[in-house]
């Protein structure tokens, strides 16, 4: 081999590293922006998140004070708390605390409501709106104790 060839096969051989290392940084320099771009999008989403949980707990809230109250019913009352705790992924040990509500709304649940309620005949809406007022009863201490503990609270 003559010194020109060693030459050539050194200066191609480096030419070769270093278009693998501009190579190598290219993509290293994609890879930090597509994780800068990630870190952005998961911290919007975060804030998204915490935006939506203070709705939530704002309308528990709101709900909560109305209970005890004419403005809605202990029923309706219950199944929109319990529906709001359920959206926040409460744990058992909330739902323990506020099972007032979820009885209340299990116990009810077989009642029709919205369209399906207006398409039932007067005499049926009458027998269930009697047994809706009898369940409310049975559970109107425990579901106003309930709305009391949870007032303040936040998911």
């Amino acid at each position: 081999m003559t010194d020109t060839t060693v030459w050539l096969m050194f200066v191609i051989g480096v030419l070769i590293v270093a278009i693998l290392a501009l190579v190598a940084a290219y993509y290293l320099w994609q890879l930090y922006r597509l994780r800068q771009t990630q870190k952005l999008q998961l911290k919007k989403v975060e804030a998204e998140s915490r935006a939506q949980r203070e709705r939530i707990n704002t309308s528990i809230q709101v709900i909560a004070s109305s209970v005890g109250r004419e403005d809605l019913t202990l029923t309706e009352a219950s199944i929109r708390i319990s529906v709001l705790l359920d959206s926040l992924s409460v744990d058992d040990t909330v739902r323990d605390e506020y099972s007032a509500f979820y009885q209340l709304r299990d116990a009810t649940a077989h009642i029709p409501i919205l369209e399906q309620w207006k398409k039932l005949p007067v005499a049926e809406r009458r027998k269930l709106d009697k047994e809706r007022l009898k369940h409310e009863h049975t559970y109107s201490a425990f579901v106003l104790a309930a709305a009391e503990r949870i007032r303040g609270k936040t998911f």
